[in-house]
């Protein structure tokens, strides 16, 4: 097999790690993670989501690398050279980080509108649940003030990306995963040891399992699979700048373990304020913009703790946008013979003018509806709900049956070999072949609408 050459790689193990995390982790941990544990029962929640991301996740993210590593290419790229009858998977990988960018700019941007009234008050002066969600509807149906912040976090995703794999998406890695961390365990900390916060511990730890309903499991798979960036594309891209020495079985190891760390410290921030404030815990969407401020508002130095949050959110989707920027970079640049900076302005320029009518469509071209949803809700439903999954079944089906098993195992233990006696490649083999197809359909299906349980 023929790899590219004179491609950039990773500087190291570590590098690899941070940068695929940073793929890995975004508003899902740390916006959504929290308020659909919250609605499905908290500790018993997260104790599936864990087995789902080692039983889902954890396969699909080393088939991803495998694919990435062993042909050094972008998301089409790689399934040309592998077997160009399956390029259909890249297209549909490179297609839903346009369209999930399109939308998934509107919401950095929100987080960079409250981290900057965070900074300077205005926020945390407001006094009430009601007030907040006043603000929030007005803001976010605003003719331009959306826009210009979703604009704004494009052109920051596009200078950092323009820089390069090493100057660009690695130092940037290197810099804001450590700093994503430290702003999560100072705000649990801070969280916890709020007055009534160890109700709020007892809540998000201590499973009930009587809570637990076929939805709720089907919620976790899903809340797994797409917590890990599962299915885009961005794994494989991200995988195919490793270089040899790169460990694909424990850079993944990591990855998840770094990407559920993150979940968890989110929750261990977010529910023990939540029981402080006595609100309930299923507050849904509106958790993080509307109830969040609401709880900060009531704190002591309310304005910094709201600050800190609201970086901290800025710094997970700006992770996330780069990484969906790199996706469709990577593919123009090596499949259309552009130079990197051309490939980056196109899909700057693209996609910010998508996130521009995606923000419209919540205030002044909200008549505007495609099959009766606005373009940003219609953004997300099909991604989520259509493009995502079917791009995870495809990719089970074809490491589990159509790439060959030596090939495979090559890339999980070169240069040591020795694959077919150990025990843990026939258990990823079973679980990509039967397990993940299996619960992937389930999950479409689920997605659709089929209720089959």
């Amino acid at each position: 097999m023929k790899e590219s050459q004179h491609r950039a790689t990773f500087g190291g193990r570590i590098s690899a790690v941070l940068v695929a995390a940073g793929g890995a982790v975004g508003l899902g941990n740390i916006w959504r993670f929290p308020y659909v544990a919250g609605d499905n029962g908290g500790g018993a929640f997260l104790l599936i989501y864990i087995l789902c991301i080692l039983f889902l996740g954890l396969p699909l993210m080393i088939a991803e690398f495998s694919i990435g590593k062993a042909t050094h290419r972008n998301a089409v790229g790689a399934f040309h050279l592998l077997d160009r009858r399956w390029s259909g998977i890249g297209y549909m990988g490179v297609l839903s980080s346009v369209l999930i960018l399109g939308f998934y700019l509107v919401v950095a941007g929100w987080t960079a509108e409250y981290m900057i009234h965070s900074f300077t008050s205005d926020l945390v002066r407001q006094t009430s649940a009601e007030v907040h969600r006043h603000t929030f509807e007005a803001f976010i149906t605003h003719p331009w003030k959306p826009v210009f912040y979703a604009t704004l976090f494009a052109a920051a995703t596009h200078l950092i990306v323009t820089l390069g794999v090493k100057e660009g998406i690695e130092r940037a890695a290197k810099v804001m995963m450590p700093l994503l961390f430290l702003f999560l365990i100072v705000l649990s900390v801070h969280s916890m040891l709020l007055p009534g916060g160890i109700e709020g511990l007892r809540f998000f730890l201590t499973p009930d399992f009587s809570k637990v309903t076929a939805s709720s499991v089907l919620t976790a798979l899903g809340q797994s699979f797409f917590s890990l960036s599962i299915g885009l594309g961005t794994m494989i891209t991200y995988a195919s700048y490793f270089t040899p020495e790169t460990s694909i079985r424990h850079t993944a190891l990591h990855v998840t373990l770094l990407d559920t760390l993150v979940a968890l410290l989110a929750g261990l921030m977010i529910f023990p304020a939540v029981f402080s404030a006595g609100i309930e815990p299923a507050a849904g969407p509106s958790l993080v913009f509307i109830t969040l401020p609401t709880i900060f508002g009531s704190m002591p130095l309310g304005e910094l703790w709201s600050t800190i949050f609201f970086l901290l959110l800025v710094i997970a989707a700006l992770t996330s946008t780069i990484s969906l920027h790199e996706t469709v970079t990577a593919y123009l640049q090596e499949e259309w013979a552009l130079s990197r900076f051309a490939a980056a302005r196109c899909t700057t320029l693209f996609t910010a003018l998508l996130g521009a009518l995606a923000s419209l469509s919540l205030g002044v071209l909200q008549e505007w509806r495609i099959g009766g949803l606005t373009l940003f809700d219609a953004l997300d439903f099909v991604t989520a709900n259509i493009l995502l999954p079917l791009g995870g079944l495809l990719i089970c089906v074809f490491v589990g049956w159509r790439w060959k098993r030596d090939e495979i195992a090559s890339q999980l233990y070169a240069p040591t070999g020795g694959a077919h006696r150990r025990p843990g490649f026939s258990i990823f083999r079973f679980l990509v072949r039967y397990f993940c197809p299996v619960v992937m359909l389930l999950l479409f299906l689920d997605n659709l609408g089929w209720k089959l349980f």
